[in-house]
Formats: structure tokens, C-alpha cells, sequence
């Protein structure tokens, strides 16, 4: 017998997969709860957790800010992301975290039964446009445009090569405080990393 959990707060959706999981001959909905919170108490009076189906948008801690504590705790739980976000780095995001499998909330149900075997068979259940960005991603050419800074983040990153604070980055570009984090955001991705010393550290090298 499989034991899935949920962690779901669209309640009709919740509750159409318990009932939906609990109907398969081999497949038992263990734990059904609406925030990582509640798995996090509840999780601990079960013996064991085979799949657990997580949605990324919680009350709380969101989904992808609760991978790395579930895997590290469950290590041998397999995690299905199941949500309305199909954007890169969200999807990258929760695969660097210990995801197994990403799909979107428009999988049929029989979909979804049909991931839960293929994770017992060795593979990765992606939604066909979630698969595609990842090809896309991995393509040379994609990543050969993707590490192209666009004229406005160039100036980004010479103003953080001067020591500016964000604050003092959207005055010298007249742009606001949120523009500039969506800047460093694309930033970070195009050029794959994490921080501020970092893009600095490439710039000196001129990988930039």
C-alpha cells in the first residue's frame, strides 16, 4: 500500500484527490492538511510517508521554503509539486529543493495516479510545458541568450561594482526600489548565482 499525504489549501481540490487517491486499489491518503505547519505536527504520528502531492502557493510557509525541512526530516519521501505556477524559477526552485515531479493543477486525475507510478518506476513526472522549459533551459542557444544582460541590468551591475546600496542603485537610475530587485532577480538567473558578491566577483573577472 502507497501512503500519500496532501498538503493542499483549495479544499475542494484537496478533497477531490483524497477521494479520488483513496479509491485506487493500492494508493491510501494517510494525511490530508491545508499548511506545511499542520504536516510538520501531524506528519510525526505516521510511520511512514511514501508521496507526498504539495502545492507551492500555502498560507505560511510556502511550499518551496518547506522542501528542504520535509526532505531533510522524510529523506525517503517523494515530493509532487501540484500547482497554478508554471513559471522557470519556481519550477528550478523546487527541483533544486528535492521535488521529484511538478504539475500543474489542469492535470487530470488520472494524470496524477499515473505520475505516482511513474516516481515508483524511476522517473521524474513533469506537465508537458513544464518538461519543455527544462529542455529549453538545458538548450545552448537558450542559455546563450539567457546570460545576456540587458542594457538597464548592465547598469545594475556597475552600480553594485560601485558599492551602491539598492536604495541609492534606483536613484542614480530613477527607477523604484521594487524595479531594481526585479533587476537583480534576472540578474542572479541569468548569470546563476546567488548574491550580490558574486556578480561582482564576475564583473572584475569579466565574465560579464
Amino acid at each position: 500500500m502507497t501512503n500519500i499525504a496532501l498538503i493542499e489549501d483549495d479544499i475542494e481540490l484537496k478533497e477531490l484527490l483524497e477521494k479520488y487517491l483513496n479509491f485506487q486499489e493500492n494508493f491510501n491518503v494517510a494525511l490530508s492538511v491545508v499548511s506545511a505547519e499542520d504536516f510538520f505536527e501531524k506528519c510525526k504520528q505516521l510511520e511512514k510517508i511514501d508521496i507526498l502531492i504539495m502545492d507551492i502557493g500555502l498560507p505560511g510557509i510556502s511550499g518551496i521554503e518547506a522542501l528542504p525541512k520535509i526532505k531533510q526530516n522524510l529523506p525517503n519521501t517523494e515530493i509532487i509539486m501540484l500547482t497554478v505556477h508554471d513559471d522557470s524559477e519556481k519550477v528550478f526552485q523546487s527541483l533544486r529543493r528535492g521535488a521529484s515531479g511538478y504539475l500543474l493543477k489542469n492535470t487530470p486525475l488520472d494524470k496524477i495516479k499515473e505520475s505516482i507510478e511513474q516516481i515508483f518506476a524511476g522517473g521524474s513526472p513533469m506537465s508537458p510545458n513544464i518538461a519543455r522549459k527544462i529542455v529549453e533551459f538545458f538548450n545552448p542557444k537558450h542559455n546563450e541568450g539567457q546570460r545576456e544582460l540587458s542594457t538597464r541590468e548592465k547598469e545594475i551591475v556597475v552600480a553594485l561594482v560601485d558599492g551602491l546600496s539598492y536604495k541609492l542603485v534606483a536613484d542614480r537610475l530613477d527607477i523604484s526600489i521594487d524595479t531594481v530587485r526585479q533587476h537583480i532577480r534576472s540578474i542572479y538567473r541569468k548569470l546563476n548565482v546567488n548574491s550580490k558578491a558574486e556578480v561582482i566577483s564576475k564583473s572584475y573577472k569579466g565574465e560579464i
